[in-house]
């Protein structure tokens, strides 16, 4: 079995996860920080924005069960990726969204995914989410690992309130 890692930023990691979790040939997803220069962040600290680390999901996969094609699908319906300071009331560089490739399949597939998302005018503004390679991932503290299953009443009530859920449904007839 050859296993694959995925790594999306997409606004609060904890609405990333559970959209992955459940999916025969995932085996891990896993919540976190990415894409800054400090070594082995506190939530704090990317919380400030002075990291340059955004809250991400690391996901294993194996690519002859799910591919990284259906997962960069995935990702997009888990986000606006027409707004650049972050994702939905969660602003700030942490929350910002990105794909971050980990080889040049990775960047090609995603880099083709984003055009052809552009290229179907299902948004009316710019695709703004980079395509960025990938830098060290850095799990997040515990309490932040699998927070839909260990708090789902604050979990649904995040994924509306912060109007994820809404627009998931308005785009994609899904929430």
């Amino acid at each position: 079995m050859k296993l694959e890692k995925a790594t999306f930023a997409g606004g609060c990691f904890w609405c990333m996860v559970k959209p992955f979790d459940s999916y025969e040939g995932i085996h891990s997803v896993i919540s976190g920080y990415t894409g800054g220069e400090l070594e082995n962040p506190t939530y704090e600290q990317v919380c400030s924005n002075r990291t340059g680390h955004k809250e991400a999901v690391q996901i294993t996969f194996d690519p002859d069960l799910f591919s990284y094609e259906n997962l960069v699908q995935l990702f997009w319906m888990q986000i606006d990726p027409t707004d650049p300071g972050g994702q939905f009331f969660d602003r700030g560089s942490s929350y910002e969204s990105a794909i971050f490739y980990h080889d040049e399949e990775q960047k090609n597939i995603a880099e083709q995914s984003k055009n052809e998302l552009h290229a179907s005018g299902k948004f009316s503004k710019p695709i703004v989410t980079p395509i960025l390679q990938a830098k060290p991932f850095y799990p997040a503290e515990q309490y932040h690992q699998e927070y839909y299953k260990k708090n789902p009443t604050h979990y649904e009530r995040y994924q509306t309130g912060s109007g994820r859920a809404g627009f998931k449904e308005k785009m994609w007839g899904e929430h």
